[in-house]
């Protein structure tokens, strides 16, 4: 059965992501992750905000978030992007040498039905589809191990979902998302579009001043003047 479309309490839940500059490995070993997940805990000591999963891959990172109160995703992403950036660029002896990310981290709002356990199922099997694992919960850099397995410093990230998990959320997560669902997550990574329904999205661009998001891409169309002619 299709969950009721329903706003969060507390506000919009979002998709969060940042990439490393020139697809650089930020990531290559053990300890790399484990020095971000630090970041990670500090970063939430400093700037709380509920964090309901993330994965962190070897150039990039996702996070599903819902914040609380307004600046509490920007205060969290731009202390955990720039800390991280400072101690990777000491750490690997590289300082000066440019950005470590792209830019600014991308986000867009998810409605809470169906279709942010979608998000969600993209986030967790991450690592699986991009082949690092056989399946998505043997990942060590992802909520959906961390939640087992992880230190309990790791589990007091993770905060309840707005929304019912479901008793096969593994399998779930393990199954490949359709080429419709895909092409619309594309679509609001590189575009921040809110992700949901058609006219919940329409409602959400609106309200929060993403319109363009929501456009076609390109220039539009010239217009062609109608050529004047002039009698004889």
């Amino acid at each position: 059965m299709p969950r009721t479309a329903r706003v969060a309490p507390g506000g919009l839940v979002y998709h969060v992501l940042n990439r490393s500059a020139g697809k650089r490995h930020l990531f290559a070993k053990d300890a790399d992750f484990e020095a971000f997940q630090r970041v990670m805990c500090e970063a939430h000591q400093h700037h709380p905000t509920r964090i309901l999963a993330y994965a962190v891959l070897s150039n990039h990172w996702h996070f599903l978030v819902w914040p609380e109160e307004d600046g509490q995703l920007t205060d969290f992403f731009r202390w955990l992007t720039h800390t991280h950036a400072m101690r990777w660029r000491v750490a690997h002896r590289t300082v000066g040498y440019g950005p470590l990310y792209q830019g600014r981290f991308k986000s867009f709002p998810v409605q809470c039905d169906d279709h942010l356990l979608t998000v969600l199922r993209y986030i967790e099997r991450n690592p699986q589809a991009a082949g690092l694992v056989e399946r998505a919960e043997l990942w060590r850099w992802s909520r959906l191990w961390v939640r087992r397995h992880g230190a309990d410093p790791l589990k007091a990230l993770l905060s309840a979902w707005p929304i019912e998990c479901p008793v096969d959320w593994t399998d779930r997560v393990n199954a490949a998302l359709s080429a419709q669902e895909l092409k619309r997550l594309h679509a609001s990574l590189e575009r921040s579009r809110p992700y949901g329904a058609d006219e919940w999205v329409k409602q959400k661009a609106s309200e929060l001043s993403l319109e363009h998001t929501l456009r076609p891409e390109g220039r539009p169309p010239k217009v062609r003047k109608p050529e004047s002619r002039t009698e004889n």
